[in-house]
C-alpha cells in the first residue's frame, strides 16, 4: 500500500516553517491519540502515521531529501518509519508538550508502570595492592527486603486496573485523562495485612552478605555499580542498584601516578658513586635493582610491568624509582677529614663541558 503524503497527513504546505510543522503534528496527533479513541483501532495507525510524518518534516536534513526523493528517499536513510514502537513516538510526542511524555504531560501519565526499588550507596576502601591486581569482598548490607506474611487486596480506588480516569477539559474540547492511580502506583493492590515491623509497601530491612568483585584498576572516587542489590520493591518490582564508592588508601611506601606507582628511593652519596645492588618495594613484594657507579641524583629507574593494570585492559603501568642522593648533616672529625681530602679531587670537581655544580653544591639545593 503506497504511503500518504506527509504534507498531507498533518496538513500542512512545503513552504511550511518548523513551528507550523510542530503545531500540525500536535494538532493531529491529539485527534487521533489512543487514549482517547479506545473504541477505533484505526485511530493508533493514524497516530503512527502522523508521528512518522513529524519526524522526517521536523529534521531539516530529512526534510530536504524526501522534498527531492519522496518516500524512495528514505529507505535506508536514517528513517525508522513504520518501525517506530509506542515507546518512541510517546517519548517524542511528550517533547512537544515539554514533558518526558505524553502521559507525563498533557495525558498525564496513564500507563502503569513497574515499580523500582532505591538504591543503596556504600563507601568501600581498598589498598593499593587490592587496587592494582582486584579483589573479591564480602560486605553485610541493610537492606529493604520483600516480608513474608504480608496479605494484598485489589485496590479500591482504581479497582485494581492501576489507573484511574478521568475527563480533562482543554482548548480542543473534552479528553479522557488516564493517569497511574496514587494508591496502589499503578500495581492495582494494596496490602491488606503486614506483620509488625514491615512497611507501608510490604518491606523490611534485612541484614545480607553480598559478594563485591573489584576489578583491578580501579581509581579514588570511581562509582561502581551492582544491578538489583539495593532496596527491593514493592508488589514485586524491580530492586534497585547498589552503588559503590571506591576509596583508595595512601600506601605508606608506594604512591599512584594513573597506572603507574612511585617509589622515592634514598641512597648515601658513597652508594651513588661507586654503584650498589638494594631491594625496593613493589606491590607484588620486594625486588632487587641495581644501581649503577655515578648516579646523580633525581634519576628515574623503571621497573616495567610493576605498575597498575589498566582498568580497560590495556596492559599494566611501571614502577618508577626516584633515586634521591642523601647527604649527612652531621659529620665525625675524621669523616671531616676524609670528605675534606675529596673535595679538590679531580672526579669530584664539576664538569666545565655541563656547566655542572659540585657535587655538594647539588647536594645542597636538592636538600
Amino acid at each position: 500500500m503506497a504511503k500518504r503524503d506527509f504534507y498531507e497527513i498533518l496538513g500542512v504546505e512545503k513552504s511550511a516553517s518548523a513551528e507550523e510543522i510542530k503545531k500540525a503534528y500536535r494538532k493531529v496527533a491529539i485527534k487521533y491519540h489512543p487514549d482517547k479513541n479506545p473504541d477505533d483501532p484505526s485511530a493508533e495507525e493514524k497516530f503512527k502515521e502522523a508521528a512518522e510524518a513529524y519526524e522526517i518534516l521536523s529534521d531539516p536534513e530529512k526534510k530536504q531529501r524526501y522534498d527531492r526523493f519522496g518516500h524512495d528517499g528514505m529507505n535506508g536513510g536514517g528513517f525508522s518509519g513504520g518501525g517506530m514502537s509506542m515507546e518512541d513516538i510517546f517519548s517524542q510526542f511528550g517533547d512537544i508538550f515539554g514533558g518526558g511524555s505524553p502521559f507525563d504531560s498533557f495525558f498525564g501519565g496513564g500507563r502503569s508502570r513497574v515499580r523500582k526499588g532505591s538504591n543503596l550507596r556504600i563507601k568501600l576502601k581498598l589498598t593499593l595492592e587490592e587496587v592494582a591486581n582486584g579483589v573479591t569482598k564480602k560486605i553485610k548490607v541493610n537492606r529493604l527486603r520483600a516480608a513474608q506474611g504480608v496479605t494484598f487486596k485489589s485496590c479500591t480506588t482504581c479497582g485494581g486496573s492501576g489507573q484511574v480516569r478521568k475527563v480533562v477539559n482543554t482548548m480542543l474540547g473534552q479528553m479522557m485523562s488516564t493517569n497511574t492511580c496514587p494508591a496502589c502506583h499503578g500495581s492495582g493492590q494494596i496490602i491488606d495485612q503486614r506483620p509488625a515491623g514491615v512497611d507501608s509497601s510490604g518491606l523490611e530491612p534485612k541484614e545480607e552478605v553480598i559478594e563485591i568483585k573489584i576489578p583491578a584498576g580501579v581509581a579514588h572516587g570511581m562509582q561502581l555499580s551492582m544491578s538489583g542489590k539495593g532496596n527491593e520493591a514493592p508488589m514485586g518490582g524491580v530492586a534497585g542498584d547498589l552503588l559503590i564508592l571506591i576509596e583508595e588508601k595512601e600506601d605508606d611506601l608506594l604512591k599512584r601516578d594513573g597506572n603507574n606507582v612511585i617509589y622515592d628511593l634514598y641512597v648515601n652519596f658513597i652508594d651513588a658513586a661507586l654503584g650498589t645492588s638494594l631491594e625496593v618495594p613493589t606491590i607484588d613484594g620486594r625486588v632487587k635493582i641495581k644501581l649503577e657507579p655515578g648516579t646523580q641524583s633525581g634519576k628515574i629507574l623503571r621497573l616495567r610491568g610493576k605498575g597498575i593494570k589498566d582498568l580497560n585492559g590495556y596492559g599494566k603501568g611501571d614502577q618508577l624509582i626516584h633515586v634521591n642522593v642523601w647527604t649527612p648533616k652531621k659529620l665525625t672529625a675524621e669523616e671531616r677529614k676524609i670528605l675534606e681530602k675529596l673535595r679538590d679531587a679531580p672526579n669530584f670537581k664539576p664538569n666545565p663541558d655541563k656547566h655542572d655544580k659540585s657535587f655538594f653544591e647539588r647536594m645542597k639545593e636538592y636538600f
